[in-house]
């Protein structure tokens, strides 16, 4: 099965009618996509109380692929919030209980940063993440080229088989090492993860600018090339039981509407989104049921 989704609900604006509350919007998401990458955690550690409102506001085949917080992939700057990495991963960990419990968690994402190449310390790092997620399925995205050179590929992808990690295909622009070309192989049976980063090449470089988030995913995928990744999806659904495709292309919210297009590509149904251009009605003083 290919599933599609997006980063976040948030930010989504074309799902929601105008003046959507906040709190509603994971509801209405679930409407249209039946699976989100939860980008918050990466930020701080979720309360379990949040995760498990989340879990209860989405449909029961609803799935949530919860990205690593940043102090456990080498990107936090400043002052670490927790005082050891046992305590770290013993409450990123806990958070994710109440989604576990509702049987919707599918993975916890680990995306590595440019700067982590591959080398030897890097390798056993990763050896004891997947010992402190022990019982988790972990999905591993890298930003440097090093770990698909061409004298890495096959032995990158045959470690990640032989640890259980599970592989983070991405779409992204090719620039530099600090970015990773396109390599469509599962390492695991039951389930890849495709990430669709967008192709702005000048934006991607911008990661230390003060508008980087506004440029960095600045892209809108065209039909020609999501029927291309409609190829990649297909060989990758040979490999794994589960496909999973999250669009993260959103600077200027283009992500909904190219999921909804592979969605189209792939044969899947669609629900249109809101028409948010109707003006708003005026809402008048409640009139009485007489009759």
């Amino acid at each position: 099965m290919i599933r599609i989704g997006l980063t976040g609900w948030g930010d989504q604006e074309d799902l929601y009618p105008n003046r959507t509350q906040a709190k509603d919007k994971l509801r209405l998401y679930g409407q249209y996509f039946s699976t989100v990458e939860v980008d918050s955690s990466f930020y701080a550690v979720q309360p379990r109380d949040r995760m498990a409102r989340w879990a209860s506001e989405t449909p029961e085949s609803f799935s949530f692929i919860v990205k690593a917080y940043q102090g456990m992939t080498g990107h936090l700057r400043g002052k670490p919030y927790f005082t050891s990495t046992s305590e770290m991963y013993k409450a990123f960990r806990e958070s994710l209980e109440p989604v576990i419990e509702a049987g919707k968690m599918q993975a916890a994402l680990f995306q590595y940063p440019p700067w982590f190449e591959c080398n030897r310390d890097n390798v056993n790092e990763l050896r004891e993440v997947k010992l402190r997620m022990e019982g988790i399925p972990c999905v591993i995205e890298f930003r440097h080229q090093s770990w698909y050179a061409d004298n890495m590929r096959e032995r990158t992808l045959h470690f990640l088989k032989e640890q259980g990690w599970i592989h983070s295909v991405c779409d992204e622009p090719q620039a530099g090492p600090g970015s990773i070309p396109i390599v469509p192989v599962a390492t695991d049976s039951r389930m890849t993860l495709v990430r669709m980063h967008g192709r702005n090449v000048s934006g991607w470089q911008q990661n230390g600018a003060s508008n980087w988030r506004e440029t960095r995913y600045l892209y809108r995928y065209n039909e020609q090339e999501l029927s291309e990744w409609k190829v990649y999806l297909e060989q990758l659904q040979e490999q794994s039981e589960d496909v999973f495709v999250i669009f993260n292309n959103n600077s200027a919210g283009d992500a909904a509407t190219n999921a909804q297009m592979m969605m189209e590509l792939l044969g899947q149904p669609i629900k249109p989104f809101p028409d948010r251009t109707e003006p708003e009605k005026e809402e008048g003083p409640e009139q009485l049921e007489l009759f």
